[in-house]
């Protein structure tokens, strides 16, 4: 018998007031794990930019779980992790879970009844600051005040909130540096900062709302600002609103959900 697999696909750090429609996961559970081949089979044939996969672990309210692009296994999804929150908050009834991954682990916080979540995961410090590679400067086509390395994606500082939401980016130029990604940032006009995450090397190219992103631009800002309650718009084409905040030493991304859509794939309809 072909075996199926039920999913469903949640939008997270969305807002209606400005039309920001967030950034989707489909989310899997399944009860045995699956082979990576197939988890990365299920993902090129969700499409999503990120597909979920959670499996209950021995302790109560803890799933294991892993992020599949289509292209390639993501080593943390912050916004796949939002709709696994969501996902077992209205599925199992949990208010709060522990997600536990490759390199550590997360927490999330289900509101029932508010279309609301909240993940605590550790900040992203800067490393260093780096020269800027000219495939950057010339491929993105905006002002450049700083880059910086993080444990994560890289960020690059620039001069305004036009500047981030009316660039063009070049990604055959870019794709000639070997840097992953990097989160291009400014202090936002209607918010505390903005930015939009670029991955030239991978099929998606532009993420629309990233966890991991805030994560490193959340430290990054609080020095800045001075400030450890701050909001953040991502200005990719769907849009994604962030509530930031603090707790002792973990992060707070506070957001809203809107559910996309619940379908089964079956073994036969994988290639």
């Amino acid at each position: 018998m072909p075996e199926h697999f039920s999913y469903e696909t949640i939008a997270v750090f969305t807002d209606s007031q400005l039309n920001f429609k967030g950034n989707p996961s489909s989310v899997l559970l399944t009860e045995e794990p699956l082979a990576e081949e197939k988890m990365q089979a299920i993902a090129k044939q969700l499409k999503q930019p990120a597909t979920t996969f959670l499996l209950p672990s021995k302790d109560a309210g803890t799933y294991y779980v892993r992020w599949f692009a289509p292209d390639a296994e993501i080593g943390l999804c912050g916004h796949g992790a939002a709709a696994a929150t969501v996902y077992l908050g209205q599925n199992k009834g949990l208010k709060s879970l522990k997600l536990v991954y490759s390199e550590g682990k997360l927490e999330g916080v289900f509101y029932p009844g508010k279309s609301q979540f909240t993940l605590k995961l550790s900040p992203i410090s800067v490393i260093e600051k780096i020269p800027v590679p000219k495939p950057i400067s010339e491929g993105l086509g905006i002002p450049i005040l700083a880059m910086y390395a993080t444990g994560n994606k890289h960020i690059v500082l620039t001069d305004s909130e036009a500047s981030v939401k009316n660039m063009r980016p070049e990604f055959a130029r870019l794709r000639e540096c070997e840097i992953f990604g990097y989160a291009v940032t400014a202090i936002g006009e209607h918010a505390d900062f903005v930015s939009r995450t670029l991955v030239p090397h991978v099929q998606q190219l532009e993420d629309f709302a990233t966890g991991s992103s805030h994560a490193m631009l959340a430290p990054f800002w609080a020095d800045q600002l001075g400030k450890r309650q701050m909001v953040a718009h991502q200005l990719s084409v769907r849009g994604g609103l962030f509530h930031i905040s603090w707790e002792q030493d973990q992060l707070l991304l506070r957001g809203t959900f809107t559910p996309e859509g619940q379908g089964v794939i079956r073994s036969g309809e994988l290639h």
